[in-house]
């Protein structure tokens, strides 16, 4: 198993910090969970790194600027998410509620740009696949922020529901980007399958992947459990990621209008 591209956190996450990528890895970013207790403050700032904090359960106070605002989430497959995302330097403090479980993503940027907080109504939601190949790559997909409302940010952070049984990032291509996805199911037990390029790799709950830029990274999920994962890419020097891809040739065929799929004839 090649650790730089893929592990495992367990089922349970341990309290306070847990880590996945670092700066210093291929991602480009330091990606982790903040595990909080009730009642439990943690503080966070960093002078050469901006950073999102994304709930994904529970309920926790977020201020900065003496400003502050509630992040609530009871199903990261149902609800989108709140999002707080602040430029270098900006002191941020955490105050559980409840049980809380934050994900936080930070990369280096020496733009100073003014703090967004992103409510579920600001996230853009998207269905993809719909009715092409049978259904077998329907998937949600949530927007918090990329290039085109936060051309000054270097990161990308979004999420994918996948439904049980089927694909996402699918046809497989690649971007010169590098890509980082972190994974949790409906089920502790629930598990699927990540691909980068030609290494495939056991998808469980709390498991994570990060894709260097230019290697396909399809994902499926097994029939029977549904698959969140969050997808994060940090941008390159001059060379953004603005939505654009190049798909695998060997199965561009897919893409074909009315294209034909056994038993189909």
């Amino acid at each position: 198993m090649n650790e730089e591209k893929f592990g495992r956190l367990g089922r349970i996450l341990k309290h306070g910090y847990n880590s996945m990528v670092t700066a210093q890895s291929n991602a480009m970013m330091d990606i982790g969970y903040q595990v909080m207790a009730p009642s439990e403050k943690v503080s966070f700032i960093d002078e050469k790194k901006e950073t999102a904090f994304v709930i994904l359960t529970g309920e926790v106070e977020i201020c900065w600027n003496n400003d502050l605002k509630t992040m609530k989430r009871a199903s990261l497959f149902d609800e989108n998410p709140y999002c707080l995302h602040v430029s270098a330097g900006v002191n941020v403090l955490l105050k559980a509620v409840s049980d809380s479980e934050v994900l936080i993503q930070k990369t280096v940027n020496d733009k100073s740009f003014s703090v967004k907080f992103y409510r579920p109504e600001d996230v853009q939601c998207d269905v993809f696949g719909k009715g092409q190949w049978g259904g077998c790559a329907e998937r949600t997909v949530r927007t918090i922020f990329d290039y085109e409302n936060a051309p000054y940010s270097n990161m990308v952070n979004g999420e994918i529901i996948n439904k049980p049984g089927r694909w996402t990032s699918y046809i497989p291509h690649f971007h010169p980007q590098p890509e980082v996805y972190t994974y949790k199911f409906d089920k502790p037990q629930g598990f699927g399958g990540c691909f980068i390029g030609d290494e495939a790799f056991k998808i469980s709950h709390n498991s994570w992947c990060s894709v260097p830029g230019g290697q396909t990274h399809p994902q499926v999920a097994a029939p029977g459990y549904v698959m969140w994962y969050s997808w994060m890419i940090r941008h390159l020097p001059g060379n953004p990621w603005v939505k654009t891809r190049t798909d695998d040739k060997e199965h561009e065929w897919l893409l074909a209008k009315d294209v034909k799929i056994w038993p189909q004839k």
